[in-house]
């Protein structure tokens, strides 16, 4: 068994969680989040505290286990503090901005970048910093993996779109070699 399923989800006050046989939906302060239980995996919720059941001993189950009590105490975690990425830009001349909700990245290309966000990201820019913030964790975290991908960083002069404290691993070009 999965020691991080078994773990208790702690619910907190202004967070109301609400069970309907494999529907959970979870709302809070920042907003709402929805999502449907594997079968056979059930959400037991006692005095504040939800446990993550699993209805059969099951092989393929155990798999789902761990999987349905980190995205629970995701949605949780999402619906109270949310959830936020820091990219930042490094080389001479990249310059991102806000153009109302899309974010607009000139990152060397003879043309800009458009991104759009969907519903319920953020986009913020502050100084080389571009902040993507929302409530969902995996939505979050796949938003800033496609702004990082626009120009990923790569290992000679370290330019492009990172993470804020990635380590990139810096090669030595071809006059270091030699030498």
């Amino acid at each position: 068994m999965s020691h991080i399923g078994k773990q208790p989800i702690n619910i907190e006050s202004n967070v109301e969680l609400i069970i309907d046989e494999r529907e959970i939906s979870v709302k809070g302060p920042k907003g709402t989040l929805e999502w449907t239980l594997p079968k056979g995996i059930g959400l037991e919720l006692k005095d504040g505290v939800a446990t993550v059941i699993m209805k059969k001993e099951d092989k393929n189950l155990k798999k789902f286990y761990g999987l349905t009590r980190s995205l629970v105490a995701n949605m949780v975690t999402g619906v109270t503090k949310g959830f936020d990425k820091r990219l930042e830009m490094v080389g001479v001349g990249y310059r991102s901005r806000i153009d109302g909700r899309s974010l607009v990245l000139n990152v060397g290309f003879s043309h800009p970048v458009k991104i759009d966000p969907p519903e319920g990201i953020t986009l913020q820019v502050e100084e080389g910093i571009i902040v993507v913030s929302g409530i969902n964790k995996q939505l979050v975290g796949d938003i800033a993996s496609k702004i990082r991908a626009v120009r990923k960083p790569e290992p000679y002069k370290g330019k492009g779109i990172k993470y804020v404290g990635e380590k990139i691993r810096r090669k030595a070009g071809k006059a270091a070699k030699s030498a």
